[in-house]
């Protein structure tokens, strides 16, 4: 049974149960003291207690600092995950203690949030919030309830269809053509190969000679998005691409990082003159290419490497001149 005791002007209940820590709590009223320590013994005796006193004394931003060092360091994306978890862990969300982490709170952070990133990109922030507090009820011991299922998310933006026809992507082509001797001459080839062989950008940038099998035609991705390796066909004109760089001493098939390759496309698509181009709209056109000679779906994602046909459907988009045709 819990022990009431008056300490200071205020009653403090104290329970004490075999497989628990001492829990205790203040009140102004002794009626209060009482009810809350029956409370929490029947809910001891129901297996339904949980103590929040951990979570109490810790802030959302110490929980996400955790998350990197135990969690996030030891998988793939270490740098890219770790950068926009720890700018997150600078918001003023972040420094409420984890009891206080509420669905309000969180829709609060949702609708200033809504006024400057988009729907995407909050979307990706609150599924990390979200993994980071189910993560932490498993294996801290923090317990509360997730309140990111409880709020409501933005709607999830259409995917992107932007396709180049054949003058935008000679012009295109054009401005990535090094002009100079120091320029990098790397992206270019690089571009091309992306169009040929409908690879992610980080599979390309990964991608080793010892890796590639010119003879075959095949290169082999250890490690892919979906966390399983797979092997990629690549076609005549990827191969030929291939066959026209030189060797990396590193091993690397194209030694260029994610900055400089993004940097080097954002200056060829302004003088190109191109709107609303990314880099990773020529996976979108390459397996809109490839479809016209995969029909099978299956055979389609195999190249691709999606796992799921919904996910192919965002990529793929016939041309509905082409389907008119073969209706006949």
């Amino acid at each position: 049974m819990a022990s009431i005791r008056n300490r200071q002007g205020k009653w403090q209940a104290r329970i004490i149960r075999k497989g628990y820590a001492p829990i205790t709590k203040s009140f102004l009223a002794k009626q209060d003291a009482e009810r809350w320590a029956r409370q929490i013994e029947s809910d001891i005796d129901k297996g339904s207690y949980t103590n929040s006193v951990f979570a109490d004394r810790t802030t959302f931003s110490e929980v996400i600092q955790r998350y990197i060092q135990e969690v996030v360091s030891k998988g793939r994306g270490y740098k890219e995950h770790s950068y926009r978890l720890k700018a997150l862990a600078k918001r003023p969300i972040a420094q409420l203690r984890m009891t206080a982490l509420t669905p309000l709170k969180v829709a609060e952070y949702r609708d200033e949030r809504a006024k400057v990133i988009a729907p995407a990109t909050l979307i990706h922030e609150l599924a990390y919030f979200s993994a980071i507090i189910n993560h932490a009820k498993r294996e801290w011991g923090i317990s509360i309830i997730n309140p990111i299922p409880m709020v409501k998310k933005p709607p999830m933006p259409q995917g992107r269809n932007r396709i180049l026809n054949e003058e935008e992507l000679s012009r295109l082509y054009t401005a990535l053509t090094p002009r100079v001797k120091n320029a990098n001459h790397w992206i270019l080839p690089l571009t091309k190969f992306a169009l040929e062989s409908a690879m992610r950008r980080g599979e390309i940038l990964g991608l080793r000679w010892e890796e590639i099998d010119l003879e075959k035609r095949i290169a082999f991705i250890p490690l892919t998005k979906n966390g399983e390796s797979r092997t990629v066909p690549l076609s005549t004109a990827a191969v030929e691409i291939l066959k026209t760089l030189p060797r990396n001493l590193h091993g690397e098939v194209f030694p260029v990082n994610r900055t400089a390759l993004s940097a080097a496309i954002e200056r060829a698509r302004i003088k190109a003159e191109l709107s609303d181009f990314h880099f990773h709209d020529l996976r979108h056109m390459a397996i809109t290419r490839l479809a016209e000679k995969l029909p099978n779906l299956i055979e389609l994602s195999a190249v691709s490497g999606h796992k799921s046909l919904a996910m192919l459907k965002r990529y793929y988009h016939p041309n509905p001149e082409l389907l008119a045709q073969k209706l006949g």
